[in-house]
């Protein structure tokens, strides 16, 4: 020890990550640079873990991943310069997707430089737009007050990501200061009166429908809403990242909302004289539920205000914890004589029906309706899909059945390509015991194909799904939608059954649409890190998505 530490005190790397595990840190992703030794060595002696990925993007997309599952940040760490660069798109991803996130990056010496300008960029002048919080350490005094508040802004409601920057001269330095203790937040409920207040205009209303949006994707909410829905028995639909939160094999369940509009549950939207909108958030592409001339009234509940803009302007908030407002709610709320849900039910069983057309073709590539029966068949229900972004996030959203919450993991915020097998890879850290497949379309997969390797290192048991249609298929169908000519969207690839097995994955090629479920089933008895490449034809987009929603009618009650 130097002459200038005083007995008693704590190196600044050590304290930082004491600080980590005070806030209940069991592991950090990311790839380390130079400027992040010191806190690598403080690591090393920890209770923490370490995940190192091939990628800074990835690591960001899996710790954003944890955050979304566990309600706890997730945490990810660079280097600076290119390293906190390549995190950008990452915490991005967290911050549009209300996943709890901190991000670490290291910084040259604050105090003295020896190397001029050299990789140095204003990296929280950089993240601080697309974050909650970002900040620079300037002193080792300052670490516990802002590690605290940097998992306190990620985890409050609406969650987000949160940066720290750590200059290697701070992490040398010593200190007295110790982790401040973390608090466990209690949201209040909201105001009886605003509750009593909703409970009379359902009461009123003669055809009210529920809305579950992504705030509304929490534990206890998902078990308050399924209350409510059993005891009221009112019908329900979802956005893409409301997903399962209420099991959507229940009776009263119309559809998630993969399309913004000309679905079958926008029939249902279109008749609700009253829809409860539990945890709309305005970063999610939603379905058209208000606009000018709608009928409907819409009563918001959620942790937050609305934010009132063109579409969404709802005449009733009620604010605060959701669960604890949702079973005061149901407390009050007893089935009313008049409520009318008939047409509900029949768009119910009209949806239900239209996705099951085409789900047994033989044909060859496999159809998307196909591809998602069977990939319903052989998932257990707690099985999770980790979804990158393509033309399959829209029917896996509309024609999968999900049973339970986050078991269809996708984005509708953000919506990143390459987010598929690093989510994947976080899912099956956090519940090790579920089957977890990752789907992917050959352009997602490609951007961060690497993670492989972090999978293979790790010894997962994993599945990972190529959807080939050697394009970016989803701007394709849009680009044919707009009767505009195939240009500019086409590309190769590789022998993905070679690919896999040069990372020591097991790689498999679908030849026939029947093949699929055996090969799963095959693929989960064996362990390991599968690859399946299955081509698939997407001619069914603008036939079924496009043409025949289109040229549907809302039946007249």
């Amino acid at each position: 020890m130097s002459q200038n530490v005083q007995k008693g005190s704590v190196k600044a790397s050590d304290l930082f990550v004491h600080c980590l595990e005070a806030e209940g840190v069991e592991r950090i992703f990311g790839v380390p640079g130079e400027e992040n030794l010191d806190l690598l060595e403080s690591l090393r002696t920890s209770s923490i873990e370490l995940i190192l990925t091939r990628h800074e993007q990835a690591a960001a997309f899996m710790a954003a991943t944890f955050g979304r599952l566990t309600g706890k940040a997730g945490v990810v760490l660079s280097t600076l310069g290119p390293g906190a660069t390549n995190l950008i798109t990452g915490v991005a991803y967290a911050q549009l997707g209300g996943m709890p996130l901190v991000a670490i990056t290291g910084q040259k010496p604050i105090k003295k430089s020896k190397q001029g300008r050299f990789q140095i960029l204003d990296v929280v002048g950089t993240m601080r737009p697309i974050t909650k919080m970002a900040e620079q350490i300037p002193s080792v005094e300052k670490i516990p007050s802002l590690v605290r508040e940097a998992f306190r802004r990620a985890e409050e409601e609406r969650p987000g990501a949160t940066h720290l920057e750590l200059p290697e001269d701070i992490a040398r330095e010593f200190t007295e200061a110790r982790p401040l203790r973390k608090i466990i937040p209690y949201r209040a409920a909201p105001d009886h009166k605003a509750i009593e207040a909703a409970v009379q205009r359902i009461r009123q209303a003669k055809h009210p429908l529920l809305l579950i949006a992504a705030g509304a994707n929490r534990k206890r909410i998902s078990d308050s809403l399924t209350a409510f829905v059993e005891k009221t028995g009112m019908p329900f639909v979802s956005t893409q990242m409301g997903k399962g939160v209420v099991d959507e094999g229940r009776p009263g369940y119309l559809g998630t909302a993969a399309l913004t509009d000309g679905d079958y549950l926008h029939c249902a939207i279109d008749r609700a004289d009253l829809i409860l909108s539990v945890g709309h958030d305005v970063t999610e592409k939603p379905p058209a539920i208000m606009g000018h001339g709608r009928a409907a009234a819409v009563i918001h509940f959620n942790f937050t205000t609305a934010q009132v803009d063109d579409v969404y302007f709802p005449e009733l908030e009620v604010i605060g914890d959701i669960a604890r407002g949702i079973e005061e709610l149901t407390r009050l709320l007893d089935p009313s004589p008049h409520w009318d849900f008939d047409y509900f039910h029949q768009v119910g069983e009209d949806h239900a029906h239209h996705v099951l057309q085409r789900s047994d073709a033989d044909g060859f590539p496999v159809l998307p309706q196909r591809l998602v029966r069977d990939l319903r068949y052989v998932m257990p229900e707690d099985g999770i899909l980790a979804l990158d972004n393509g033309m399959y996030k829209l029917w896996i959203a509309r024609n999968y059945t999900a049973h339970r919450q986050n078991t269809v993991l996708l984005d509708n915020a953000l919506a990143s390509m390459g987010t598929g097998l690093p989510s994947a890879i976080a899912a099956k850290m956090v519940h090790p015991e579920c089957k977890v497949v990752a789907v992917c379309g050959d352009g997602g997969f490609m951007m961060n194909s690497q993670e492989l390797e972090t999978a293979m290192r790790l010894k997962m048991d994993l599945v990972v799904l190529i959807l080939r249609d050697d394009a970016y298929g989803m701007i394709r169908w849009k680009q044919e939608s707009m009767e505009l000519a195939d240009y500019g969207l086409t590309f190769g690839n590789p022998d993905f059954v070679l690919y896999a097995q040069s990372y020591g994955a097991y790689g498999h090629r679908l030849t026939k649409a029947g093949e699929l479920i055996p090969l799963m089933q095959s693929c989960f008895a064996a362990g390991g890190v599968h690859v399946i490449d299955i081509p698939v034809d997407y001619s069914e987009n603008v036939r079924v998505l496009t043409e025949e929603l289109m040229a549907k009618t809302c039946l007249v009650p």
